[in-house]
């Protein structure tokens, strides 16, 4: 599985990738992790506002911090 950070590395953009990997760790999931912060690339994904979390090429969420149920599901779906 890989997982996209989209963010500049603002706090909440580094939150958002502490979070990811807690539940990576914490379901015993494999994942690779890319933090995306060039424009131009954020810009290739469909969201508006960061930070954003994308796996497999698939936006799951943008804008805001999901809880860890939220990743969870999403993770494991």
């Amino acid at each position: 599985m890989l997982i996209k950070i989209l963010g500049s590395g603002c706090a909440k953009c580094e939150r958002l990738e502490q979070l990811t990997r807690e539940v990576v760790a914490e379901l015993g999931l494999t994942a690779s992790f890319e933090h995306v912060r060039e424009m131009d690339r954020i810009l290739a994904y469909p969201v508006m506002t960061t930070p954003a979390l994308v796996v497999d090429e698939v936006v799951k969420v943008s804008g805001r911090l999901p809880s860890k149920t939220e990743l969870a599901g999403w993770l494991q779906g």
